[in-house]
């Protein structure tokens, strides 16, 4: 049976609470538990809220699953008396892996999630063991990507606030599931707190800096993603030195929230633990 994102968040069935790290105090989601910690990261128009689903089957299938609020998104504050603002993510989960004591993990992120993974994967190769990154341009400085967002965009629409979930959920999954995506917009319009300044790349993304990531790395896409084409994302990551790839052809670009089964199945099945049948 198919997993639905109308199911419950996963403040209601994991632990969570607020971890300080400079400048900021994150909202974490954890499992626990003593398997392999995976550590998720969401993407600009979401929070948690996002992850329900695979907390459940990742958790299930033996791993520690760890998730934050982004600085400013969600229930994580910012804290300007502890440190600078407003801090890049990769910045932000070495202080929280540190925090946790993880000495390595992988890795997965999606949409602008991914950006931040990117990031993080070429400063601290050594904490990670696998990564995964889904549905994202990787938000690249190099002109070849910047034409090819271009390109791309859809005139009229593209960074209309008013019409971006239309943008960032597939077609098919609207149709199917108008429940899920009722939710999903009401995610996405609460995600970012007021005023919030969106956190930086600790160094931008370019098609050198990932050159130096020898991580192996499974790059996930959605056959339907308006904003992260299949062929965007191999643009970009044709320059990883160990990348894989797996397509799910009917979704859009929020690709974890819209098909939780497969994105499940291909994730689980790649990092070595097949998602559970029971």
């Amino acid at each position: 049976m198919t997993q639905s994102s109308s199911s419950p968040l996963p403040s209601s069935t994991f632990p969570a609470r607020e971890v300080a790290v400079p400048g900021a105090r994150l909202w974490v989601m954890d499992s626990g538990g003593e398997g392999t910690p995976l550590v998720l990261l969401h993407a600009n128009t979401s929070t948690v809220a996002s992850w329900h689903a695979q907390f459940v089957a990742f958790h299930e299938a033996g791993y520690r699953v760890i998730a934050f609020d982004r600085r400013g998104w969600g229930k994580s504050m910012a804290d300007p008396a502890t440190g600078p603002q407003p801090g890049s993510i990769a910045e932000d989960l070495e202080a929280l892996a540190n925090a946790l004591n993880l000495e390595k993990f992988h890795l997965l992120g999606i949409a602008g999630g991914g950006f931040a993974a990117l990031d993080y994967a070429s400063w601290q190769p050594s904490r990670l063991i696998k990564l995964v990154i889904a549905g994202s341009n990787g938000k690249f400085t190099q002109p070849e990507m910047q034409d090819f967002y271009a390109r791309i965009a859809v005139p009229g629409l593209t960074g209309r606030i008013e019409v971006r979930p239309y943008l960032e959920v597939g077609v098919a999954y609207r149709s199917e599931n108008p429940e899920g995506f009722a939710r999903f917009i009401e995610m996405e319009h609460t995600s970012r707190q007021e005023g919030a300044p969106e956190q930086a790349l600790r160094t931008p993304n370019t098609f050198a800096k990932i050159s130096t990531i020898a991580t192996q790395t499974l790059v996930l896409m959605g056959g339907a993603d308006l904003l992260a084409p299949p062929a965007l994302m191999k643009t970009w990551a044709k320059h990883l030195q160990n990348a894989q790839y797996a397509e799910i052809g009917d979704a859009g670009h929020s690709i974890n929230w819209e098909r939780p089964q497969e994105f499940n199945q291909i994730v689980l099945e790649y990092l070595g633990q097949p998602l559970s049948q029971n």
